[in-house]
């Protein structure tokens, strides 16, 4: 039976079910996480906050870009953890969850700015 990716369930061994399902689950919330960051810089612009406009605008792209690029990099994530569970090798670190840091903080800023200067 030919499975998707074959670039990962062509190696090692069947781990455990749960482990893999918990993979998915946490591929599932980095998905839903990326949403909620494309809805938060839509609703930062549209909601038209007294802001001043240029940090507002900038914060929102910052948000919908960071949501954009968090289902790839969520799925690239799944594959190295999936691939880890197969060959029984340690579970990578989450690059994700550093990026994800960084953009809340960003945006944090451009809105403390926007405050500040409005």
């Amino acid at each position: 039976m030919k499975r998707f990716p074959a670039s990962v369930y062509s190696l090692g061994e069947e781990p455990d079910p749960r482990f893999s399902l918990a993979n998915e689950r946490t591929f599932l919330a980095w998905t839903r996480t990326g949403l909620a960051l494309i809805a938060g810089g839509v609703a930062l612009e549209v909601l038209g906050l007294d802001l001043h406009p240029g940090f507002r605008l900038a914060a929102s792209l910052l948000l919908m870009i960071a949501g954009t690029a968090v289902a790839p990099l969520a799925w690239w994530e799944w594959m190295r953890a999936e691939r880890a569970l197969r060959q029984s090798r340690p579970l990578p670190g989450a690059l994700s969850a550093v990026v994800l840091a960084v953009v809340v903080v960003l945006v944090g800023l451009l809105v403390l700015a926007g405050v500040l200067w409005r």
